[in-house]
């Protein structure tokens, strides 16, 4: 039997977004799973991309606020914003979506996912077998269970 992995513990099963899910209804089943991001599949239940919090708040905010180092002159209210932006909620998922995604198979090891969240910056990574997500890890519940078994 092979040594049990952090991963073991941190899979979980998550809903999924569908592409052409509109963007109100998506920020609902985020916000809902408490997570910072999910899956999104397309009509075959393949993997294309992922949506959250930063695609969320990118697609609510001017372009321009991306591409700042500064916002300070900006008004410090976000109602003006939302009101010029509302008809994004109807938008789909996948105008928004990040496309660039990084995913493991069932077979990942924990340094394979230490090494993704370190490099790549993400806060979630699904896990697909057989061509469909089973399930996602994200790097708080990896955190944690790093932690959990650093001896004290």
């Amino acid at each position: 039997m092979s040594p049990k992995t952090l991963s073991d513990d941190t899979i979980r099963r998550v809903p999924l977004l569908r592409a052409d899910q509109p963007l109100g209804a998506a920020v609902a089943e985020i916000v809902a799973a408490e997570l910072p991001a999910l899956p999104v599949v397309d009509a075959g239940d393949a993997l294309v991309g992922i949506f959250g919090e930063r695609e969320f708040i990118a697609a609510i905010f001017p372009g321009y606020i991306g591409e700042l180092r500064y916002a300070g002159f900006v008004r410090k209210s976000v109602d003006e914003v939302l009101e010029q932006r509302s008809e994004c909620a109807a938008e789909p998922v996948a105008k928004h979506m990040n496309t660039e995604h990084i995913d493991v198979g069932p077979d990942h090891s924990d340094a394979q996912l230490a090494e993704i969240f370190l490099h790549h910056r993400v806060l979630i990574i699904p896990v697909v077998e057989g061509g469909e997500v089973s399930g996602v890890v994200t790097r708080a519940d990896f955190f944690t269970a790093l932690a959990a078994r650093l001896p004290t």
